[in-house]
């Protein structure tokens, strides 16, 4: 303590005003702040051999197939409909509907992505569902290459991670497509 803070004189203030002042100069400093890395985050899922992420909010279920019914007279991308929790869901295949080659395997062994825009509700059947995915923004590719031409208009560029890259592919355009809406075979 200090000669002040020692007398037997010293005010109750001036031992605590000294108290502060040694404090704030004993104090260590606070660490730096580090700058937090932006994040996309999305679900990742595998299309003919592709790796895809779609934008968090866009996929609202992740599904095992369902039993389905089939539909006649529409083209050949709707599988068909099933009934979950008392609400129609048409079952897309999106590799029928891209027109792409899948490894094979059976139907059940895929996964649905359960997408919801507006009054479009649907099952896009994928090859498999690979999580959440996160990618720092900074490793954003504006237009990656893409073997499938006809997938090309629904992607919105991609991530970059390690060697691989991930296609960020808009179910909400793919709802709004006309093609996509139009499933009656003539």
């Amino acid at each position: 303590m200090s000669a002040e803070a020692t007398s037997s004189k010293a005010s109750p203030f001036s031992v605590l005003s000294d108290i502060a002042r040694r404090s704030y100069q004993m104090a260590a400093g606070l660490p730096e702040q580090e700058e937090a890395v932006e994040l996309f985050n999305g679900i990742g899922f595998s299309l003919a051999g592709q790796r895809y992420v779609a934008p968090m909010g866009e996929v609202t279920e992740i599904l095992d197939v369902p039993r389905f019914t089939p539909v006649p007279g529409v083209r050949n991308f709707l599988l068909g409909v099933a009934n979950v929790r008392g609400r129609l869901l048409p079952i897309i295949d999106l590799a029928l509907f891209f027109g792409v080659s899948r490894p094979p395997g059976n139907l059940r062994e895929r996964r649905i992505l359960v997408v919801e825009n507006g009054a479009v509700f649907s099952g896009l059947v994928v090859d498999d569902v690979l999580g959440m995915q996160y990618f720092s923004v900074e490793s954003h590719l504006p237009d990656p290459d893409e073997p499938a031409e006809a997938v090309h208009p629904f992607l919105q560029g991609g991530y970059q991670r390690n060697d691989e890259v991930w296609k960020v592919f808009s179910t909400l355009s793919l709802t709004e497509n006309e093609q996509f809406l139009d499933v009656a075979q003539w």
